[in-house]
């Protein structure tokens, strides 16, 4: 993955990823059955992304606007134990979530997709939107995925944390894919 000098030094100091879930983690579509249950759609591609970001040591936080029990259930399923939903200010929270942490924005990644997620974008070391967010999202954000939220995106950016912090090579050693860097070929 080719990445400029700007966003690698960027990619290097992340030790935690926030990810907004509406339009990020799903497709961004909520279906409401007659009993009012609510389902999202969620891409499995994704979430493996994600296992594979924790085993190499990068905390994952989810921080939502919407209340929704199957955001729970995914994040249970995922293995993620932070989960803030119903947050209006999502600045004040990730302020939280760090001082909690003991850790700096720069060594924080964040996504979204809309303006709500600005102020967050505004202060992260690495700010990301994905690739069907509103413009002003994309705009403000260091890097836009090729994927559309719920289609990839996530991936996306688990891989380019990955390859920017050079662990590919240990995801491809642990499934035995070829990747050039594991060999000591790249």
């Amino acid at each position: 993955m080719d990445m400029d000098v700007r966003l690698r030094n960027k990619v290097l100091g992340v030790k935690l990823l926030i990810l907004d879930v509406d339009g990020v983690l799903t497709d961004g579509r909520i279906v409401f059955d007659d009993a009012g249950l609510q389902s999202k759609f969620f891409d499995v591609k994704d979430g493996h992304g994600l296992k594979m970001l924790m085993r190499c040591g990068i905390d994952v936080v989810l921080l939502t606007g919407r209340l929704s029990r199957v955001v729970e259930h995914r994040a249970a399923d995922l293995g993620i134990t932070e989960v803030h939903q119903r947050i209006l200010d999502k600045a004040e929270a990730l302020d939280k979530i760090l001082t909690r942490r003991n850790l700096t924005p720069e060594q924080t990644a964040y996504v979204g997709d809309d303006v709500v997620d600005i102020p967050v974008f505004n202060r992260v070391g690495l700010a990301v939107a994905v690739a069907d967010a509103v413009a002003e999202a994309r705009a403000a954000a260091d890097y836009v995925t090729r994927h559309r939220g719920g289609r990839g995106a996530v991936r996306e950016v688990c891989e380019l944390i990955l390859k920017g912090q050079e662990r590919w090579a240990d995801v491809a050693a642990k499934y035995g894919f070829p990747w050039p860097e594991a060999k000591g070929q790249g």
